[in-house]
């Protein structure tokens, strides 16, 4: 008998930041090709500049991206891998995050993270000391308004003057809220509210049994701060090569590790993605190489074979 399709793990694909520069209609249809071929979720990362071995590169901005996304697809959820809080003024990214959702009509999941990449911070003009510290404050600032719509917040950062957040999202209590950090100070910050967790998949090897040892240890944390481990999320990006891959011009981040992606027909990549599932994934994003429309659409068939 069939699983309920309800509670398998849902799948979804990252779209290419600085993979290649893509013009932005070729963006929308890669999203709108996901949609087609079956994916739960498309995700955008919200970086502004990187130093590769090719040159300087930078993606489009991430959340007028996801506006667009939003308004060219009808179904499927989609959201920020992750969202540094440090880019925009907290309340800002707030407000973006409710007409977002209010575009998809409630399909918006809100990844949020403290950044990492310094360079940008400087070439854009952000600060990067304390980075942890700013986040809490943001954090504390982003997810009051989307969920009670109003707040008054004086920090050290950041301050919201009796700000109210108007109109809201479409769902009640706003969009579900996703921590993209294992970190553990984040992680305190974060599980008390949180719906889901991420982690990269250099963080874990791209492995299934190195995701599961790192969800023993979070699983372990929500506990800790007083709420049941089913009740958030474990969620993770997967590393997938494909034929013509070459290598992530990002690169792994991990020193000297060697982290294999996943390889093999539609059959194998699929019984691969079920080690996740088994492993208590509930949501896993694959970051693909290549990242193409054409890749996008020869994973239709992975998706056939891992529900069937």
């Amino acid at each position: 008998m069939a699983e309920d399709s309800n509670k398998r793990m849902k799948i979804g694909v990252q779209l290419p930041e600085v993979e290649w520069e893509v013009p932005f209609p070729e963006l929308i249809e890669m999203a709108q090709a996901a949609e087609t071929v079956g994916f739960d979720s498309v995700w955008y990362g919200d970086h502004l500049i990187y130093d590769l071995p090719v040159g300087v590169r930078g993606p489009w901005e991430a959340w007028t991206t996801l506006a667009a996304i939003a308004a060219s697809t009808s179904t499927i959820k989609l959201g920020p891998l992750v969202a540094s809080t440090s880019f925009h003024a907290p309340a800002m990214l707030a407000k973006q995050a409710a007409t977002v959702d209010a575009i998809s009509e409630g399909r918006l999941i809100v990844g949020l993270g403290a950044g990492w990449n310094q360079r940008e911070y400087d070439a854009f003009g952000f600060p990067y000391d304390r980075r942890v510290s700013r986040f809490a404050e943001a954090f504390t600032i982003i997810r009051t308004l989307l969920r009670d719509g109003e707040i008054d917040f004086h920090g050290d950062y950041y301050s919201a003057d009796r700000c109210v957040l108007h109109p809201r999202s479409p769902r009640p209590g706003g969009p579900p809220l996703m921590i993209g950090s294992v970190g553990a100070r984040m992680l305190d910050l974060t599980l008390p509210y949180v719906d889901s967790w991420n982690m990269w998949w250099s963080q874990y090897g791209n492995t299934a049994a190195g995701f599961a040892k790192e969800k023993t240890r979070v699983d372990a944390l929500i506990e800790a701060a007083g709420r049941l481990s089913g009740s958030v999320e474990a969620t993770a990006a997967v590393h997938v090569r494909l034929e013509g891959g070459a290598g992530r011009q990002m690169g792994n981040y991990v020193g000297d590790l060697a982290i294999e992606p996943l390889t093999g027909s539609p059959a194998e990549l699929a019984d691969q993605l079920r080690e996740w599932e088994y492993a208590g994934a509930a949501h896993v994003q694959l970051c693909v190489d290549p990242i193409t429309r054409a890749s996008i659409e020869s994973l239709g068939d992975v998706l056939v074979e891992f529900r069937s």
